[in-house]
């Protein structure tokens, strides 16, 4: 009936004379044949392995026929939740649900269950009680050990023994799984198949575990944080290809989980061969009735370059999931998708697009990584570049320019953002130049997160001083250009080690920007970061030493007011928050004050007034410094309580299987409006 997409019913397999399918990949998302889809990465990477595929996507998971749909698969049944953490896709950091799913027809909430992977498997095995498991996805790869889970606050055994599947694939997976496929294929015994690259198994057998790190018993880090975070940490050093360890951890003495290395990184002609597979596209037309799947929108005219970060942002799981090695398309790859797109009749001219994790990451952060992996226990950015960092745009350049040269193509834009301490880095200006004059409508978005580098160094960013450098570096670009341009920080708040002073810091400086972002970031902790082992710990894995982390909701709403200070119904929590760490010194008239007094002589100031680009009145005069005493004021951040990640904070979950810095005033004149984003006279 659909030709060219993969069989949805047994009418599509007797349409393709297919009696049995090798493999049944069921999905949480809906079904959108696109490279940016990891269920269409991996079915086409086995179709393109001779094995046959069909796709259930969204079951109903309180119906067993729903799994039936394909009849047994020869092989094995593959399931993953989608491209994102059912738990993240359903709901938001305050564990309210979200209104809408991008992932699902028409934007509709509710056609996936929490937790789907497991959820799906125990469906699956209600009928099929012996047929081979394999789960892959983020979901899986970011809960395959032992993992913190925030939406229930409890410490959770590996997805593996609560799915009841037999094998995971994780990260990345077109490696992993076609060697799967094989060994199947082979009529190898799942339980057998112990032996691949990116791959988790579970064993009752010690024995058969050699060469390998044993981490603490489930029982001991689900009651000792210190043990949790020791064995995080331990995991976390052994996610590199080339220098990882087997990993397994005892459930009992009696059941072991264990962990191969990563899966190698592609090649380029690897990577290229996967994008060149013959995709559709496009969502399933069996969904446009429903009006479609609004997530093709995203990703319908942007263009995947590249895969991995080296950037080691601590709330990112990017490490954990597609690794620190980055892996490239060709120039020729890539062009060739992007003609592809410019014959897509909706096409305007505009390519959205041209990037990955990091847009202007082009190719391994040194020369050793591709043999000899990154380092274990350093970065290659934080906190300081590495002496051995190679810092080259000109790739990146060079492959911008022959996209801005292909016919129909009006402009060609970077939205997967860009790392502008590596684009400082550069003494070659020739990409910022470019940037500014090519690759910009208006705004350019980027990710400082906070500017308080106590902060910063939990979060592992670089410090203020390096992005003050690049604010001006860009403004003397766009000056240079005759452009009028500006910036769009992403902030993010109560990540650990922020206290009240830190959130006032980060006001501070705002205002002396005149700036007010219009959205704001909690800090969100998803499975497998840095941050969320410390919002769950309050230890930095990274030295075992205590970390502050607010976890009062209370706090959490004080800190997040704060960066938005001058929107009235913030005003009693910025007043609140000012009281608590004695900064009452910014309360008054005074162009260094972040609000008003809230009534005097029956006027009412705290109302509005901070709508517009001015703090003060010209007729007011300043309010004398109100500071409590300093034996009455209460400790900085002295909430009780511990704990708040990405994917990330800026929802980056790729396709795959698979000092005070700004605290005081700048006695600058006028204040900007909310809009006119980092440009001050």
């Amino acid at each position: 009936m659909y030709e060219g997409y993969l069989p949805i019913s047994k009418q599509d397999m007797i349409d393709r004379g297919i009696e049995q399918l090798d493999f049944v990949y069921v999905c949480g998302d809906a079904y959108v044949d696109h490279p940016s889809f990891g269920h269409a990465i991996i079915a086409r990477i086995l179709e393109s392995h001779g094995y046959t595929v069909g796709i259930i996507s969204q079951p109903d998971w309180k119906d067993d026929a729903s799994i039936s749909i394909l009849g047994t698969p020869r092989l094995a049944f593959i399931v993953s939740a989608g491209n994102m953490d059912s738990m993240v896709n359903h709901y938001s950091v305050s564990k309210k649900r979200r209104a809408m799913d991008s992932y699902t027809p028409g934007g509709v909430m509710g056609k996936r269950p929490d937790y789907a992977t497991v959820v799906y498997c125990n469906l699956i095995r209600h009928t099929y009680k012996t047929t081979p498991i394999v789960i892959g996805g983020i979901e899986a790869s970011l809960r395959r050990m032992a993992h913190y889970d925030y939406w229930s606050n409890k410490v959770k055994r590996s997805i593996l023994l609560d799915s009841g599947a037999d094998l995971i694939s994780y990260g990345m997976g077109e490696r992993s799984i076609v060697e799967i496929a094989d060994a199947l294929n082979a009529g190898i015994a799942v339980k057998d198949i112990t032996f691949i690259e990116g791959t988790v198994f579970k064993t009752k057998q010690r024995d058969i575990i050699y060469d390998a790190i044993e981490l603490p018993d489930y029982d001991e880090i689900k009651e000792d944080k210190r043990k949790f975070a020791s064995s995080f940490y331990t995991q976390y050093c052994n996610t590199d290809p080339f220098s990882g360890k087997r990993l397994f951890e005892p459930y009992g003495g009696t059941t072991f989980v264990v962990q191969n290395p990563p899966a190698k990184p592609l090649s380029q002609e690897e990577m290229d061969a996967v994008y060149a597979l013959p995709y559709m596209r496009n969502y399933h037309p069996s969904y446009e009735e429903a009006g479609g799947v609004p997530a093709i929108r995203e990703i319908k005219f942007s263009l995947i370059s590249n895969r991995g970060c080296f950037g080691g942002c601590s709330f990112c799981a990017l490490t954990f999931h597609q690794g620190r090695i980055i892996q490239t398309r060709s120039h020729e790859s890539i062009i060739e998708e992007a003609k592809l797109i410019t014959q897509d009749p909706d096409f305007k001219g505009y390519i959205h697009d041209v990037g990955g994790p990091t847009a202007n990451f082009r190719a391994p952060a040194c020369s050793k990584q591709m043999t000899k992996g990154a380092c274990p226990k350093k970065q290659c950015l934080f906190p300081t570049p590495c002496k051995n960092l190679e810092v080259d745009h000109k790739d990146y350049i060079a492959l911008l320019r022959k996209l801005r040269e292909l016919p129909k193509v009006k402009k060609v834009f970077i939205r997967s953002g860009i790392r502008f301490d590596y684009l400082m880095y550069d003494k070659d200006h020739t990409f910022l130049r470019e940037l500014c004059e090519h690759h910009v409508s208006g705004q350019l978005k980027v990710a400082p997160e906070h500017i308080s580098n106590a902060v910063l160094q939990k979060l592992g960013k670089p410090s203020v001083e390096v992005y003050n450098s690049f604010v001006k570096a860009y403004k003397d670009m766009n000056k240079k250009l005759g452009k009028e341009q500006y910036l769009v920080p992403y902030l993010m708040s109560s990540h650990p080690g922020s206290t009240l002073k830190e959130a006032i810091e980060l006001a501070e400086y705002l205002r002396d920007l005149g700036y007010m972002p219009e959205q704001v970031q909690d800090f969100y902790p998803t499975p497998s970061t840095i941050s969320t082992c410390m919002y769950y710990t309050g230890l930095d894995p990274r030295t075992m030493e205590p970390v502050y982390v607010a976890t009062n909701p209370h706090e959490k709403a004080m800190q997040r007011a704060l960066i938005q200070y001058r929107n009235p119904k913030n005003y009693d929590l910025v007043l609140e928050a000012l009281r608590l760490a004695g900064r009452t010194d910014l309360i008054g008239f005074d162009k260094k004050c972040l609000i008003r007094p809230r009534q005097i002589k029956g006027r009412d100031f705290a109302a509005g007034g901070y709508k517009g680009a001015h703090h003060g009145s010209q007729a007011a005069k300043p309010a004398a410094a109100n500071r409590a005493k300093d034996d009455k004021r209460p400790a900085v951040g002295g909430m009780t309580g511990h704990k708040q990640t990405g994917v990330n904070g800026n929802g980056r979950n790729a396709g795959g299987f698979g000092g005070a810095v700004g605290g005081k005033s700048s006695g600058s004149g006028k204040k900007k409006t909310i809009r006119n984003v980092h440009k001050k006279k």
